[in-house]
């Protein structure tokens, strides 16, 4: 019988991008206007929609930007206490 393989569930880890905070928000913005334009093209409230575009964006850049900004500072801590450490 051959040994069992096992699954890797994490996700690899990557360096972050060059331009997190903006990729960031670039991105939210454009799946922003996708939802009022769903709307539109479906027949629905394009100005309800354009309120819940905002409250997504807003809600979304606020939450990644902090989650971005923790990631960062912990790399950076890393680096500091491997540096303090030869």
């Amino acid at each position: 019988m051959s040994r069992p393989r096992r699954l890797k569930w994490g996700v690899p880890e990557q360096p972050p991008p060059k331009h997190p905070y903006r990729d960031t928000l670039i991105m939210y913005a454009v799946f922003s206007l996708l939802i009022v334009v769903v709307a539109w093209a479906t027949g629905g409230g394009v100005r309800r929609a354009i309120v819940i575009a905002i409250l997504f964006y807003v809600v979304a850049s606020v939450w990644s930007v902090s989650r971005w900004r923790n990631r960062l500072r912990e790399e950076a801590d890393a680096e500091r206490v491997g540096e303090d450490h030869p």
